[in-house]
């Protein structure tokens, strides 16, 4: 990410929080408009060209999005008045706006859980991991088939909405990669730190508890935690928050003693 497409997106993102009346169609809409601007060279070199007057960047944006919401054009608006590294940037910077909505319109729903456990679920599953990323499906077939996925599960409307419309359009990008993307936007706007905690055993809720305190306190900030039960941790914890790596674990003081051992 170049640092014009840094500074953009924190101006795009404060144009949101300030947006009245987000709801979920406003998610909805722009993650259509991330999709016609990606799908048009033409129209994406228009919003993002910096020789471009700011108002006649605003002024493409009223023509061709002008039967969008109020809230939706505000936020279009605000976006391509700023300076975009790239095209392509601009693009993924309207669908985090997309995704920071959906998390803006249900605030009390668990839509970094939902997401992760669907995320593990393509994991365990290759089939459906091709299903979804391969170039040859059609796009609504894609997001249709999230739907019905998601239908028979816990997950809310802002979760489906996220999932399938990333899957509509992917972007040379792996599934996995979309949804650990979303998760992070969905944290960030809630202003939350997310670890992902591997243990060989479930986590009782003192033990969720405890440690989601013990990280809060270390990252200044509050935890979520993502819990993988994975049989070859063997006991212990090893815990992930972005590039930084707790490891706990018996297998890791196993590995570390074979290594001294050796060496």
């Amino acid at each position: 990410m170049g640092s014009a497409t840094a500074q953009a997106l924190a101006a795009s993102t404060q144009a949101l929080a300030a947006a009245k009346d987000v709801t979920l169609d406003t998610a909805r809409e722009l993650f259509v408009a991330a999709r016609t601007v990606g799908d048009s060279s033409q129209l994406s070199g228009a919003l993002a060209d910096p020789s471009a007057s700011v108002e006649s960047r605003k002024n493409v944006v009223s023509a061709v999005f002008g039967g969008l919401s109020a809230a939706s054009q505000s936020v279009l608006s605000a976006a391509v008045a700023q300076r975009w590294s790239s095209a392509d940037e601009l693009v993924d910077g309207i669908e985090e706006l997309a995704i920071r909505s959906a998390a803006i319109a249900e605030p009390g729903v668990d839509i970094e859980g939902e997401l992760f456990a669907f995320a593990r679920l393509v994991a365990a599953n290759p089939e459906l991991e091709l299903a979804l990323g391969s170039r040859l499906g059609g796009e609504d077939a894609k997001g249709e088939l999230v739907e019905r996925l998601l239908a028979g599960s816990s997950a809310g409307a802002a979760t489906t909405l996220i999932v399938s419309s990333l899957v509509r359009r992917p972007r040379e990008r792996r599934v996995r990669q979309l949804l650990n993307r979303a998760i992070r936007f969905v944290s960030a706007q809630r202003g939350l730190v997310v670890a992902t905690v591997h243990t060989a055993t479930p986590l009782s809720d003192a033990q969720r508890t405890r440690l989601s305190d013990a990280l809060s306190r270390r990252y200044d900030g509050e935890v979520s935690l993502n819990v993988v039960i994975d049989p070859a941790v063997v006991g212990g914890l090893r815990v992930q928050i972005a590039d930084d790596v707790i490891d706990g674990s018996i297998s890791a003081r196993l590995a570390d003693l074979r290594q001294k051992l050796a060496g």
